[in-house]
């Protein structure tokens, strides 16, 4: 299973965003998730889900805008889970704790822990927290045009739809994707995906 937690970035010098956006994972998201989008500690949000391709969109979501840093904890959980997140407990929480206090202090705001691995870099929660690294840091590079081109595809727009949308000729929306590196992106996101889904299985073997 799969622990997400996530702090608020200087939220002492920021407005609390914690409220809005539990309502918008739960609103994204709360279909797939085994536990809702909780508060749990002023600025703090936690949730619990056993898919990982719902794992990546949240970690995707949540580092897009700079207000958070993220950690995934990759684990078992104890039974039978409670009503909310912040009354469950078990290894891939801790996990969690340790991925947000090294979330923290890393460029990209984000970390992977796996429970019971080794060390925090150790193969292959390591190379998986390196992976997404990388798209993460292709992503923070991304400028106002290629996301606005991106939220159209990424609705279920083609590219020749999104640039009728967007009054743009379909060569400038194909320049624009190219420097947004979105047809990269889109590649990678599979094989993300199954490496967290890899590590979910040796969690539980």
């Amino acid at each position: 299973m799969f622990v997400i937690t996530a702090d608020q970035i200087a939220s002492r010098t920021r407005a609390d965003v914690t409220a809005p956006t539990i309502e918008r994972l739960q609103r994204a998201h709360g279909a797939q998730l085994l536990l809702p989008p909780d508060r749990t500690a002023g600025d703090e949000i936690q949730l619990l889900g056993s898919d990982a391709a719902t794992t990546l969109d949240v970690v995707l979501e949540l580092t897009r805008t700079g207000d958070w840093s993220v950690g995934v904890g990759v684990g078992t959980v104890g039974l039978p889970l409670p009503a909310a997140t912040r009354e469950a407990s078990g290894p891939a929480f801790y996990a969690a704790r340790d991925a947000i206090t090294r979330a923290k202090k890393r460029s990209t705001r984000f970390a992977l822990h796996q429970q019971a691995a080794a060390e925090p870099g150790s193969t292959p929660a390591g190379d998986a927290e390196a992976l997404i690294d990388l798209a993460l840091a292709l992503r923070q590079r991304r400028t106002a045009p290629g996301w606005e081109l991106y939220d159209l595809v990424r609705s279920g727009l083609s590219y020749k739809e999104a640039a009728e949308r967007l009054e743009i000729s379909a060569p400038a929306a194909s320049a624009r994707a190219k420097a947004a590196q979105l047809t990269i992106e889109q590649n990678a996101v599979p094989a993300l995906v199954g490496l967290l889904a890899a590590l979910d299985r040796r969690s539980h073997s």
